[in-house]
């Protein structure tokens, strides 16, 4: 097995059962032209994104991580009549190519972009003191995963389900002396969640188009 291979297997798994539609290719085109990093999710992560969203029956979902918008519509699609993405940017230009992609794919009613480091914005949707959130997907710098696992919480209700994405690193997140901040990042998150009584998880190693990584999965069982 390589990289060629489950590169195919991709292709072939959305061309097969993750077929695609004028707003979500729209949004890669778009993105691509304005040259925002090619590491938004893949076609079939966004449908399991999708899912856990509906599987959850979720209503508020926060996204820490905006990008180009891609996950974005994936999840809001998923929401009902009524229902809300948050979504945490920190690039002025990534948020303005999202929000054009989100208008395009007739999701603007769904979806707020807030501009802005998230470790500026969590504190501010804590104070808020609106609903809880359903979901949240983490799919931002990895060094700072372990602070926004910790707002997460404070903003989940038992029930909610946590999501991070890109926590496998190729497989260097067994380094325990990388130099990485990313990988110590995943690392320190990792730790926590071996003693955080408040989540149930587990991570998953993945392959495909993107190489090898994974994600984590974070079950709420109780809220501080």
């Amino acid at each position: 097995m390589n990289q060629e291979q489950w590169t195919a297997v991709d292709h072939y798994i959305s061309e097969t059962v993750v077929p695609s539609d004028a707003a979500l290719d729209a949004a890669i085109e778009a993105s691509s032209k304005a040259e925002l990093p090619a590491i938004a999710v893949t076609p079939n992560q966004g449908k399991l994104l999708q899912i856990f969203a509906r599987l959850v029956h979720a209503r508020r979902v926060l996204e820490i991580g905006t990008l180009g918008g891609y996950s974005t519509i994936w999840l809001a699609r998923a929401l009902p009549e009524g229902g809300r993405v948050i979504s945490l940017e920190l690039n002025p230009k990534h948020a303005e190519v999202a929000r054009a992609n989100i208008e395009r794919a007739g999701l603007s009613k769904r979806v707020e972009i807030r501009l802005g480091r998230a470790q500026d914005t969590l504190p501010k949707l804590a104070a808020e003191a609106k609903d809880l959130f359903d979901l949240i997907f983490i799919d931002a710098d990895k060094a700072s995963i372990p602070q926004y696992f910790t707002w997460s919480l404070k903003l989940s209700r038992p029930g909610s389900v946590i999501i991070v994405d890109n926590v496998v690193r190729k497989g260097a997140v067994i380094d325990a002396a990388s130099s990485d901040e990313d990988v110590q990042g995943v690392r320190r998150l990792n730790d926590m969640l071996a003693t955080e009584k408040r989540v149930t998880a587990t991570t998953i190693q993945t392959v495909g188009s993107k190489g090898y990584d994974g994600f984590t999965l974070a079950l709420v069982n109780a809220v501080a």
